[in-house]
């Protein structure tokens, strides 16, 4: 009878409640370290690519960590010709493998470095972000101390992106973290290494589809729904439409962030231990007019004793901005033009302020763009009662 061999789809891991678990035996000749013989952590996903990614990157690094302490046992050629009363220097820094030492950092060591000290206060996503991209080239290409690599690694990372169907917007993001984690680590370390990863062409545009504005006419029949419907999710589409708020910076919203009482209504988008903000420049305070102004009366006459402006999308520790786009996003899809989603409201707004002639640094305040030139960093904008003169003139009129 033929044995069939059998591969585990997700190596180092087993599944619990519908969520994958890392798990890894301590070697025998480590094992007095350990209190138990056999690691096991939560990845906290229930996607088998994502625990496949995770499970590689962490049993890289307790390889790494193990030769460490394996390295930090064995005897050294020459200790007998150290002088008597000087320390014997271990085999440790922070953040590094041994590799280092050997032959210099390696990709998981950079990417360590990076997180470290640029990741402080960031949203989850960042790190996701940079430990995805950076475990696709250790899949690839193997954790190669970063003087080993080469162009032609880089260009084996390009390839496997593009042959999984990635747009080009994917590949360049992909492409951009592994560039700022190598480029972070050679200036950290002093490191004269030329970046193989910078400089490798790819088809930027391929499969990347332009985000288009709602016409005037949809978008006024969607705000009518949204006053039919009457519920959060329609308040929170309202809130956007004559806003221009990004989609997570609404729905991360505290009841809080809203201000009805003066003369001028606003709304203050600002940072949240639930929820991030995408630059510096998102930080602002926005007049309500229109159906924004209905949308937060709405809000604010909910009952409840949550502090969240959207409790439904604000459950867990950071705002899921991700449900609020799929559930919004399939009920719009009825009701605009193809091509058109969530998304495209913030391009509508900015049309709606062009049309009306808005200075485009006005514009800039309003959407939380960024603005080019150093002079723009001075002074802290403009007043209120000027956001809100050129708010005023979008409104599409509908009571």
């Amino acid at each position: 009878m033929q044995t069939r061999l059998l591969t585990k789809p997700v190596p180092y891991t087993f599944v619990r409640g519908g969520y994958y678990y890392f798990t890894r035996r301590v070697p025998a000749d480590l094992r007095q370290h350990y209190k138990y013989p056999r690691i096991v952590q939560g990845l906290r996903t229930s996607s088998p690519q994502e625990a496949k990614l995770q499970a590689k990157i962490e049993a890289a690094k307790l390889d790494a960590y193990w030769t460490q302490m394996r390295l930090a046992k064995s005897d050294v050629l020459g200790l007998s010709l150290i002088r008597d009363g000087m320390d014997i220097p271990a085999v440790k820094s922070q953040n590094m493998t041994p590799n280092r030492a050997l032959e210099g950092p390696t990709l998981l060591d950079a990417l360590g470095v990076y997180l470290e000290q640029k990741g402080d206060g960031k949203a989850k996503s960042f790190r996701q972000s940079a430990e995805r991209a950076c475990g696709y080239v250790i899949e690839n290409c193997g954790n190669k101390p970063l003087a080993a690599y080469t162009r032609q690694n880089a260009l084996i990372f390009r390839d496997w992106l593009v042959a999984r169907g990635l747009t080009g917007s994917s590949v360049t993001r992909n492409f951009s973290y592994v560039k700022a984690v190598i480029n972070f680590a050679l200036s950290e370390f002093a490191l004269d290494i030329r970046n193989p990863f910078v400089g490798v062409y790819h088809d930027r545009s391929k499969g990347v589809v332009s985000r288009k504005p709602i016409p005037l006419d949809d978008l006024l029949s969607v705000q009518r729904k949204c006053m039919q419907i009457d519920d959060d999710i329609r308040w929170l589409v309202a809130l956007v439409s004559d806003t221009g708020m990004r989609l997570a910076e609404a729905a991360g919203l505290s009841v809080s962030d809203f201000n009805l009482q003066g003369d001028i209504p606003f709304v203050e988008v600002r940072k949240h231990p639930w929820r991030s903000l995408k630059t510096s420049a998102s930080a602002r305070v926005i007049p309500l007019s229109g159906m924004a102004l209905w949308a937060a009366r709405r809000i604010l006459q909910q009952t409840g004793a949550s502090t969240y402006a959207f409790p439904r999308y604000n459950r867990g520790s950071r705002t899921s901005a991700n449900s609020a786009s799929a559930a919004i996003n399939k009920w719009l899809k009825n009701h605009v033009p193809a091509g058109c989603t969530m998304h495209s409201f913030r391009h509508s707004m900015r049309d709606r302020l062009r049309a009306v002639q808005c200075p485009s640094d006005v514009a800039d305040q309003i959407g939380g763009w960024a603005t080019d030139g150093v002079g723009q960093g001075y002074g802290s904008g403009y007043p209120i009662e000027v956001l809100m003169e050129w708010i005023g003139k979008t409104v599409l009129g509908l009571d």
